[in-house]
């Protein structure tokens, strides 16, 4: 059976992600089959993968498509697939078997190995319906375990949490099923590391407190000698050894949850530090909806040299928006767990209005293809407070009509060169997670000829096909389009922007070495699987 490492935190937002992507891309270079796991993820940036079962025991392109053939795909976390990338293995549902993904009001739709189960409220989730979710966990782990030498564990938040001790599914209950050695994090940024260190042990129960292998720092910048006596301290208190330090350096792995992005009335912009002037850059436009999901839709731009992503409020003007002083340039629309609520809030803060009297390019993913439509039936099957129908926005001319069913599959697609991406031309690949089918209601151009999965008019495109811009044939359209529209000049650019994924893989390798020894998971490295 496979050892399993437990990367948990001392915290939220202290690096868990980081350091376990960096392990799993360190001992895959090493030679050490090598699997990421997290039993239970609660995030509403989902990837589509092939089911485990569906998979087997393959992790090759040949199960992939397998999974495909017979349309076996479920959801997990982004994260995960991230991991799973830096592991040089296949996703599967497998790496994140308990997804909760929230829609407001304390109510998360719960997905057990990759399939969507019922939307339940806090407490009738953990009274009813934790216990099959650690059993699908536990299952999940063993198989990783019985085809892998190392499983990587993801923990979620903190670890020593005394009112969850009981149902801590994503730490203790892994650390358990798991047999696993714990590595603790803390992010020395913040302040306070040294203590929440201490006190993170001190509150750990019996029986996994002394599975703790390590501690690890995050996010320090200056001179690591002047933690020195620090150090000392915490390991003489806790008898935990600080096995490294990890400099301040963003990997770029794509954000888990909409923590990462600036509270409904802020703003926030992506992308920025390219050494592009502002003035020689273009602004895209994101609105942050309520219930923002897959918002990693637009990493790949944000990650261009001379595009400044702006994330702003349902109340902004876009003609003010961005550091360019001509306010937006073009405006993507992102998915969202709650097309329904999310339209209607869109409407009352006036961005609907404000979307029709933009004349730049315009995309909606997903959710927001949803809202760009002119109406939305059957909409109780989604939201509670308007069971009938629900104008949309009225820049497409299509319906969305929802229903329970709700379609996961991965895609690779012709691509026609219209609206916003015209002059395109290739294939394309993503991925599509939604509720609803959507059908035009006049003539309209479609992206995908062999495919009903998008609709366009000359400056405004709707598709269900998440990793649309992770394609350097739509981004580079895409962008086209839109610094032509600017009337600015597109700054030179060596090279292809790599992906999400990619950057975040190469990036978090250099950042964990000093952990591998010791862990004493060097000595896997190049062992012939029992």
């Amino acid at each position: 059976m496979a050892r399993t490492v437990l990367v948990a935190g001392t915290a939220s937002h202290v690096g868990k992600s980081t350091v376990a992507a960096g392990l799993c891309r360190l001992l895959a270079d090493a030679g050490v089959d090598v699997a990421p796991f997290k039993a239970q993820n609660m995030s509403n940036n989902a990837r589509a993968v092939p089911k485990a079962a569906a998979v087997g025991e393959r992790t090759d392109a040949a199960a992939g498509e397998r999974a495909e053939d017979a349309g076996a795909f479920g959801e997990v976390g982004v994260s995960q697939y991230v991991q799973a990338r830096a592991a040089r293995v296949r996703p599967t549902t497998d790496h994140n078997p308990v997804l909760l993904k929230p829609r407001g009001d304390s109510e998360s739709q719960l997905v057990l190995d990759g399939e969507a189960v019922a939307h339940y409220a806090a407490g009738e989730y953990y009274d009813d319906h934790w216990e099959r979710a650690r059993e699908t966990a536990r299952r999940a782990h063993e198989r990783l375990a019985r085809d892998h030498d190392v499983i990587v564990a993801e923990g979620a938040g903190s670890i020593a949490e005394p009112n969850l001790r009981h149902r801590d599914l994503a730490n203790l209950e892994t650390a358990r099923f798991a047999d696993a050695d714990v590595l603790l994090v803390a992010d020395i940024e913040r302040g306070g590391a040294f203590a929440s260190l201490v006190g993170t042990v001190d509150l750990l129960p019996a029986g996994v407190r002394e599975r703790v292998a390590g501690a690890v720092l995050t996010k320090f910048r200056g001179d690591e000698s002047l933690l020195d006596p620090a150090t000392a301290e915490v390991e003489e208190r806790t008898g935990v050894p600080v096995l490294g330090v990890l400099p301040h350096d963003d990997p770029g792995l794509p954000a888990e949850d909409s923590v990462d992005l600036p509270a409904a009335g802020e703003r926030a912009l992506a992308g920025g530090d390219d050494g592009v002037p502002d003035e020689r850059a273009v602004t895209v436009a994101v609105p942050r909806l309520p219930r923002i999901s897959n918002f990693t839709d637009l990493e790949p731009l944000a990650a261009t040299p001379g595009v400044r992503v702006a994330y702003v409020p349902l109340d902004a003007a876009l003609d003010s928006v961005g550091p360019t002083g001509r306010g937006a340039d073009a405006v993507v629309v992102p998915g969202t767990k709650n097309t329904v609520d999310d339209l209607l809030a869109a409407r009352e803060a006036g961005f609907a209005a404000e979307l029709r009297a933009f004349d730049g390019p315009v995309v909606g993913l997903c959710g927001g293809y949803q809202i760009l439509g002119e109406r939305i039936t059957n909409a109780g099957v989604e939201s509670t407070g308007d069971p009938g129908t629900v104008p949309g926005a009225g820049l497409l001319p299509v319906e969305t009509r929802f229903s329970p069913d709700k379609r996961v599959e991965q895609a690779t697609r012709r691509l026609a060169g219209v609206g916003p991406l015209a002059g395109a031309a290739g294939r394309v690949s993503g991925y599509e997670i939604h509720m609803g089918e959507t059908r035009p209601l006049a003539e309209v151009a479609r992206p995908f000829p062999d495919a009903p999965a998008g609709a366009a008019t000359d400056r405004v495109l709707g598709t269900y096909l998440h990793g649309l811009f992770e394609n350097e044939v739509a981004r580079e359209a895409f962008l086209g389009r839109v610094f032509a529209a600017a009337g600015v000049e597109r700054p030179a650019v060596d090279g292809t922007a790599p992906s999400a994924c990619d950057r975040a893989a190469t990036l978090v390798a250099e950042l964990g070495g000093a952990l591998v020894d010791p862990l004493g998971l060097d000595a896997l490295a190049g062992a012939e699987r029992p």
